[in-house]
């Protein structure tokens, strides 16, 4: 029996903060005068908390009065089993939810969390990170923390190794290996987040967009477990998300543009027998045109049919140059106004070993990369193909049009 396949992208992250089932929204409709009222009263309380977090002293007496004034601030943590947690552990890695995953786990164990992006500063220091110093490679920010564990008396390291936040509930990102690089032992820890009404974390939302969202909801409960997750793991990486995200953000804006705001030249093409249908067909079709500019050798019959399944462009493609989706290659005349694919490309995508003409005019695509970063790179370098070629049609074509007006 064949492992289930690892889920993709759209599964990891959450681009939507409210619910689509119909009777949850009536909820969050009548909860939210209450919701508003919590909001207002919780930011001033937020802002004692933060102060006594300041004035008092790292030690059991400050977490615990600082986890009793979080429980006012609808922030509950759970611990389950915590004898099997060592107290001579030195790092301790977690799976990443939220933004506010080492502040939550803070209340239970002291322990600093490195900064890794971000700009330092107050707003660094105010939101519980420990500033190095260290602006680098990633060797030298590991030998900063080695000199930093090897003090007894500093406080332990907490880190993510998957340097992205997922929605938790269907994988774990592609740890990264610099943080079990530091020693030799390190503490697991596994972090469930639950809250009614809403999401847990909306992917591209920043800090304090998501701190009064969690003012706003009811409460919103962590947890940490001392047993598995229940999640799979994926080879996706924290590059992936942001290219994920830039995809998504840009293909939520084609099929529901308004007319005026997209000049005809940029609105996707639609065949006039396609006016009537419903509106998931339409996003369908617009994303249908946006693999097929990538892919035009692929039928969009049968890019439409994997979207239908996959409802994600990244994978559409992903399938495709991967051959999971089998295909016979359109001939060369029924992709003219298209860039031609490389021959790479085609063969990994039909199965079929051969040579396809590319003409020297057009851009050809590159190799389908097996990195993140050099995925994204080849998009940056055939977008700029793309818009080459598009000029130079466009110069020929309305150069000619003046050439032949012209008495």
């Amino acid at each position: 029996m064949e492992p289930p396949a690892a889920p993709g992208p759209e599964r990891l992250f959450d681009s939507h903060r409210f619910p689509t089932d119909g009777f949850l929204l009536l909820a969050l409709l009548l909860y939210a005068p209450v919701g508003l009222c919590l909001l207002v009263l919780r930011v001033f309380i937020g802002v004692h908390v933060f102060l006594v977090s300041c004035a008092l002293p790292d030690s059991v007496l400050r977490r615990f009065i600082v986890r009793v004034m979080c429980s006012v601030l609808g922030l509950f943590v759970r611990q389950s089993d915590p004898q099997f947690r060592d107290v001579n552990v030195r790092v301790y890695i977690a799976n990443h939810v939220t933004q506010f995953d080492h502040n939550v786990i803070n209340l239970l164990t002291s322990c600093n969390t490195p900064a890794l992006n971000g700009a330092p500063g107050f707003i660094c220091w105010s939101r519980g990170f420990m500033e190095l110093g260290v602006t680098g490679s990633r060797a030298e920010l590991v030998d900063s923390l080695k000199v930093y564990s090897s003090h007894r008396g500093n406080p332990p390291l907490l880190l993510f190794p998957e340097e992205a936040a997922t929605n938790g509930r269907a994988g774990l990102l592609r740890f990264s290996s610099w943080p079990f690089s530091i020693l030799d032992v390190v503490q697991p820890v596994a972090l469930q987040v639950q809250r009614p009404l809403i999401t847990v974390s909306v992917a591209d939302s920043s800090w304090i967009t998501e701190l009064l969202w969690t003012f706003f909801v009811p409460f919103t409960v962590y947890q940490l477990l001392a047993m598995e997750l229940g999640v799979v793991s994926t080879r996706l990486t924290a590059a992936d998300k942001t290219e994920h995200m830039k995809r998504l953000r840009h293909t939520s804006v084609l099929p529901f543009a308004p007319a005026s705001s997209q000049p005809l030249a940029a609105r996707p093409r639609m065949p006039s027998s396609l006016t009537g249908i419903a509106p998931e067909d339409v996003q369908i079709t617009a994303m249908a045109q946006r693999v097929k500019e990538v892919l035009p050798h692929v039928p969009l019959e049968v890019i439409r049919i994997d979207l239908a399944q996959t409802s994600c462009v990244d994978t559409t493609i992903a399938n495709l140059l991967e051959g999971r989706v089998p295909f016979f290659p359109e001939s060369k005349a029924a992709g003219t106004d298209l860039p031609a694919p490389s021959t790479s490309q085609a063969a990994a995508a039909s199965g079929i070993q051969g040579s396809i003409a590319v003409p020297s005019s057009k851009p050809a695509t590159k190799q389908f990369a097996k990195s993140p970063v050099e995925r994204h790179l080849s998009l940056q370098e055939r977008k700029r193909a793309l818009y080459d070629y598009a000029r130079r049609r466009f110069a020929e074509k309305h150069g000619a049009a003046r050439a032949g007006g012209s008495p």
